[in-house]
């Protein structure tokens, strides 16, 4: 039991940054450019934790617990998921409601920091992922009843387990085909993508996540760069168990299915940031309105 958790942290703390470098290489492809290395996150880690720390006088601890619990948040949401061959190391009835909070109370943290700075500036940003998140819960939740309603569990490691593979060859295929999409929007909005926000954008008008933490910088920005890119491992590990569900029964052959198809969504992901504008601010709230509808008629196909 303490080896496998061990096995599928060690896994998400090292494997964490590099689905960012593909995404970056990918883009970088499509725009004729080199990019940076595939590695170039991990640099950039490195050399954030190598700086010291520098705090505003107006702040207090709220500014620095921002940056811990978003790194803390996607180590426990993990252990909740399944890693490939690997079950999950915490399992109860209900924990799916647990894993969906856990980013509630990470986001809660991070508009807290932001607003613990005095700034406007910063607090428009927090506003607006605040808004956007709220408007993304629904969507997680329809989905996951979806499929706790096709496994008959109440569990994520129940929802995602073997009986995925005969969902899709059952009459639900469709619904089941609607959450994989729905899913992968809000891994988009909660990961701060395109084309619902933009990580590189400096533009005072469009920024949203990037204006809560301009204040972070050295370890603290490390820690905040870190917890984002686990929480890109940890959501896309949900659109990768719902895609690939198929298990070798091998455990080395099932970690690599999931590795790579962790880099095959980084890949997408990156495809569809290189084929897509970015969204005007306004549009937003209405595509994750009808992608709510979207995953409340994926229910209603399910108890048909």
């Amino acid at each position: 039991m303490i080896g496998r958790i061990v096995l599928q942290l060690l896994i998400l703390l090292m494997f964490a940054p590099l689905p960012l470098g593909v995404i970056n290489k990918t883009k970088a492809l499509f725009a004729g450019r080199i990019g940076p290395p595939l590695l170039q996150p991990y640099y950039d880690l490195a050399r954030l934790w190598r700086k010291g720390f520098v705090f505003s006088r107006t702040t207090t601890w709220v500014f620095l617990a921002g940056p811990v619990v978003g790194l803390v948040v996607p180590v426990l949401a993990c252990l909740l998921l399944p890693f490939g061959g690997l079950p999950a190391p915490i399992s109860f009835h209900g924990d799916l409601i647990l894993f969906v909070y856990l980013f509630g109370l990470s986001r809660f943290f991070t508009a807290a920091a932001a607003l613990d700075t005095g700034s406007s500036f910063e607090g428009m940003g927090a506003v607006r992922e605040v808004t956007f998140s709220c408007l993304a819960e629904p969507i997680v939740l329809f989905c996951l009843l979806v499929l706790a309603h096709g496994a008959d569990s109440l569990t994520l490691g129940g929802l995602l387990g073997p009986q995925l593979t005969s969902f899709w060859h059952s009459p639900h295929a469709a619904s089941l085909g609607i959450v994989l999409v729905c899913l992968f929007v809000v891994l988009l909005v909660e990961n701060s993508r395109i084309p619902f926000d933009d990580p590189n954008t400096h533009l005072e008008l469009t920024m949203i996540h990037e204006v809560m933490v301009l204040d972070h910088s050295g370890p603290a920005l490390g820690m905040i760069l870190y917890g984002a890119a686990m929480k890109l491992v940890v959501l896309g590990a949900l659109v990768v168990r719902l895609a690939l569900p198929l298990q070798t029964g091998w455990l080395i052959g099932d970690l690599l299915v999931f590795l790579v198809g962790i880099l095959l969504l980084a890949v997408v992901i990156g495809v569809v940031e290189s084929t897509m504008a970015r969204l005007r601010l306004p549009r937003v709230p209405q595509v994750l309105v009808g992608t709510s509808l979207l995953s409340v008629f994926a229910l209603v196909l399910a108890l048909r």
